[in-house]
């Protein structure tokens, strides 16, 4: 994976998936096997943490971002970058939609994935805004930054903490273990050695809650795991066979 400077942003290219997520360490609890299954198949993949989690009890920023770069190579990830965003303070200066904006604009997507717009942390509900907004803006020729205007195929919402209705699921079943791989990078976050307060994440039943869900979606669906995924238009077939 090439490793992206924070305050840099991509060659202008077209990549197959850009995945967003609020924190490091959310897109691999709601996306990691889905991001590695795309890698694996040849797709190029670019990863955005919108924020250092310098809030987080317990990890410095500097080691989250090393932290994200490491589950990045594991998913197997062209790049990551982070736009350090302020934790706990997403959007709230006008200048972070056009960072967003101007990232979609550059690596130019087929198709995005943002957190789901409801979920128990403030933090992914508000990141789930400015990115709903920010993929509108990058197609408007008329919006002042950086890039031509680009609209991807389509944008698709992933599950961090909760589940919600899934449009469709990812079998994910034979890249769950680059799944619990990456997540296991994050030992400032999901590890009470290294730790310095207890919280949800480093629970021992944090883990279990995760995978949880994703067999739950996988059973629904006749795999061992899956992640649910939601898009906001119908999902066209050709007819009703299977």
């Amino acid at each position: 994976m090439n490793s992206e400077p924070a305050v840099g942003l991509p060659r202008p290219n077209t990549i197959d998936l850009l995945a967003f997520g609020p924190h490091p360490d959310d897109l691999e609890i709601g996306l990691g096997g889905t991001i590695a299954k795309h890698a694996a198949l040849g797709h190029t993949v670019g990863l955005c943490d919108l924020t250092r989690g310098e809030m987080a009890s317990n990890g410095s920023p500097e080691m989250r971002v090393r932290e994200a770069e490491q589950a990045g190579k594991v998913l197997g990830a062209a790049w990551r970058k982070n736009l350090a965003l302020p934790d706990r303070a997403i959007g709230s200066a006008p200048d972070h939609l056009r960072r967003v904006v101007e990232l979609i604009r550059r690596a130019r997507p087929r198709a995005i994935a943002i957190p789901y717009w409801r979920d128990r942390h403030p933090d992914h509900e508000a990141a789930a805004s400015l990115l709903r907004d920010a993929v509108f803006n990058a197609k408007l020729r008329r919006y002042e930054s950086e890039g031509d205007p680009w609209k991807p195929g389509w944008v698709c919402s992933y599950f961090i903490n909760d589940a919600g209705p899934a449009s469709f699921v990812v079998d994910v079943s034979g890249y769950y273990d680059k799944k619990r791989e990456a997540l296991a990078c994050y030992k400032s976050q999901f590890t009470r050695e290294t730790s310095y307060a207890e919280t949800r994440l480093n629970s021992p039943s944090f883990s279990q809650l995760i995978e949880s869900r994703d067999a739950q979606f996988g059973a629904l669906a006749g795999v061992r795991f899956a992640e649910g995924i939601y898009v906001s238009e119908p999902v066209v077939r050709e007819h009703l066979l299977k």
